[in-house]
């Protein structure tokens, strides 16, 4: 008997490999959605079900059993094996409307209310230190109404600042703020606000649009798309290079509007130098050395200080205020500071007096639109921002230079700048939380991390657009999975930006999306309150007394589970930060620029003989307690402090009576044991 069974395996292995081999099955499996990959998935999934299964459906039972005995064809498993694909693949059943859903061939029908006017777009096209958004600007200024739409923050606050200053009222909207003038509240008729940010249902008279060739970035150019497809403005002028006049003219021909370009020379000299610096005792006052790495910028920062020389310092991650401070003491000619240390975070948002630009190196790290790091040699595009700072036309520099660092990097710099900068090819697009709703619809039980794959997968697009990269969505959509929120919060939580680095930002995230959910079970828990006071008063309309009750318990331990959890994760976050916290505070010193260094060295050469004798021994900085340099630097207050030692004196005095304890009972357990083999 065991020989048959062992037979008739062995035969219906034979028959789902011939089925698997069949271009016919492979071919009609694609029409129905399969590609190579998913029909090979299936087929395993669907022979382990065969070959595992205790007890098979009858149909498929009998169809193998004909196929054994040559009454029926290996091709009539199909149906069958179709059935299963669809149960461990649902996006099979729905494939048709997903396409539907995910077509993104004609953005432009996204936005009626912007076809619904005519707009004029205005193209200003020139090299940085060229005016063009200077032009962009005034028009801005001298419309009824307008908005600024920028690609940083600090170019935003720029606008708001100076539009007030030149006694046009305007609001400022950022990710993180929102400033409105008005004393009673109201908007005003003007806005600057970062990109992402512009409204695309509010009319305006004016729309300036700035640095518009990063519609093509990787991970944000869909701000760009949706800016320029929607904004509902009667004039739109568009700022940026002349690369992305091309494709905005023919993006505009799909929407029936028409382009005007004005173009803008620079409006200073600038040259590259024949000779690289080669040596850092080479700078002069004006200098910029520009670093593609924090690591290069520390280490400039450290060599330029031993020089005796004050180095102000500017990189991407650093907070906006500390950039424009930072910027603010490298400008001030009052100021000894005349050397700046940057990466190319400089190349926009920042006016800087700088005379010189230095090329530390010329390799950046970079993402693909896959997602993928790479390093190459920095774009012509991005060499002409960044050398462009050089020299500005409202600087006290009026003629700009530019080097390297290494005199073998000279050569290939000047290659760059020469070669003529690649024209863009396509706009970035990004689902929207309508899209990806349409999505769940049909794929309810799928997870909205695969929803975006899915929609990816399925996505149409022609060669005029593309698909942003979405890495760092789906790596916040998989970190708040298991958190129960509905699917428009879950997505507007994975739109916030966050550093995926920073293990204490994710998991301020994942807390936040907590407390999220817990606010909004409290509310539903208040509603059954709700239910259960009318029900003492009209017991006829509301008779589901006892159920709201049984739901309000089961709510009850629902709300105490997130409240632990929220409080294991808050205890957990405070651990490593007093874990890590020394390693933290020695790593900031070490990486202190060199201008701090710098003015400490001359406070304490300042410092009078008799101050010194007045301070007291053994209280550097590097010798001070734990304890008072968390007291110094505010995170700890002296109040905390004394709580914390009488807890810990109390915790000590627990755990000694436990010992205590534990050492008398075990004393008095080998004397017993003593006394016991002693009789």
């Amino acid at each position: 008997m065991l020989n048959f069974y062992v037979f008739l395996l062995d035969e219906v292995k034979k028959i789902l490999d011939k089925f698997y081999k069949r271009k016919e099955i492979q071919k009609l499996g694609a029409d129905y959605g399969l590609d190579a990959r998913l029909f090979h998935q299936a087929f395993i999934s669907f022979r382990n079900y065969i070959m595992q299964s205790h007890s098979l459906d009858v149909d498929i039972h009998i169809v193998l059993n004909d196929i054994c005995f040559s009454a029926a064809h290996v091709d009539d498993l199909f149906p069958f094996f179709l059935r299963h694909a669809k149960q461990i693949f649902p996006v099979l059943e729905c494939k048709d409307d997903l396409r539907k859903i995910s077509d993104l061939r004609l953005p432009p029908n996204w936005y009626s209310e912007a076809r619904a006017i005519r707009r004029k777009i205005i193209f200003h096209s020139g090299p940085t230190n060229s005016g063009k958004t200077y032009h962009a600007i005034q028009k801005f200024l001298s419309a009824k109404s307008g908005v600024y739409c920028g690609p940083l923050k600090l170019l935003a606050h720029e606008i708001f600042e100076k539009s007030n200053a030149a006694g046009v009222p305007c609001d400022l909207v950022t990710g993180e703020e929102r400033v409105t003038v008005e004393a009673d509240g109201k908007q005003a008729a003007h806005v600057a606000c970062t990109v992402e940010m512009c409204s695309i249902t509010t009319p305006y008279e004016v729309a300036v649009i700035d640095e518009i060739q990063m519609i093509r970035d990787p991970a944000r150019g869909w701000a760009w798309t949706r800016a320029l497809l929607g904004l509902c403005a009667e004039e739109i002028h568009l700022c940026g290079e002349s690369a992305a006049i091309d494709l905005v003219t023919e993006l505009m021909y799909t929407t029936g509007e028409e382009v005007e370009v004005r173009n803008y020379k620079r409006l200073t000299p600038i040259s590259v130098l024949d000779h690289a610096l080669e040596s850092l005792d080479n700078l002069r006052p004006g200098d910029c050395v520009v670093c593609f790495s924090k690591n290069d910028i520390y280490s400039v920062s450290r060599q330029i200080e031993i020089r005796g020389l004050e180095s102000a310092v500017i990189y991407g991650s650093l907070p906006p205020g500390t950039k424009l401070a930072q910027a603010k003491k490298f400008n001030d000619p009052s100021d000894p500071c005349k050397i700046l240390v940057a990466t190319d975070a400089i190349g926009m948002g920042l006016n800087l007096s700088i005379r010189r630009i230095i090329f530390y190196s010329l390799i950046k790290p970079s993402i693909n639109e896959k997602g993928e790091k790479e390093l190459e040699p920095i774009t012509t595009s991005q060499a002409l921002q960044i050398a462009g700072r050089a020299g500005r036309f409202s600087s006290q520099f009026k003629e700009g230079e530019v080097t390297t660092m290494n005199r073998e990097d000279l050569g290939l710099l000047k290659e760059i700048l020469n070669r003529p900068v690649d024209p863009i090819r396509a706009a970035g697009l990004h689902p929207t939380a309508e899209q990806i709703e349409m999505f769940a619809y049909h794929l309810p039980d799928t997870t909205l991390s695969n929803l975006i794959d899915i929609f990816v997968d399925f996505s149409q697009v022609d060669g005029q657009y593309f698909v942003c990269n979405m890495d760092d969505f789906k790596f916040s959509a998989e970190l708040i999975q298991h958190i129960p929120l509905s699917l428009r919060v879950r997505y507007v939580f994975c739109t916030a930006p966050i550093n995926k680095k920073q293990p204490f930002v994710c998991s301020s995230l994942l807390q936040f999306a907590r407390q999220y959910n817990l606010m909004d079970l409290e509310a539903v828990h208040d509603v059954l309150d709700l239910y259960l006071w009318l029900s003492y008063r009209f017991m006829d309309m509301f008779p589901d007394t006892s159920l709201v009750r049984d739901l309000q318990k089961e709510l009850d331990g629902v709300i105490q589970d997130g409240v632990h959890n929220i409080t294991k994760l808050i205890k957990i976050s405070e651990t490593r930060k007093l874990l890590h916290l020394e390693s933290s505070l020695a790593e900031s010193q070490s990486r202190l620029s060199g201008t701090l260094k710098s003015q400490a060295r001359r406070a304490r050469g300042t410092k009078t003989a008799g101050s010194k004798a007045a301070e007291p021994l053994g209280t550097s900085a590097g010798e001070l307690s734990l304890a008072s340099r968390l007291v110094q630097q505010g995170l700890l207050t002296p109040d905390m402090l004394k709580q914390l030692e009488k807890e810990w004196m109390t915790q000590q005095t627990e755990h000694g009576q436990e010992r205590t304890e534990s050492g008398t009972y075990s004393k008095g357990t080998r004397r017993k044991k003593k006394e016991h083999n002693s009789d």
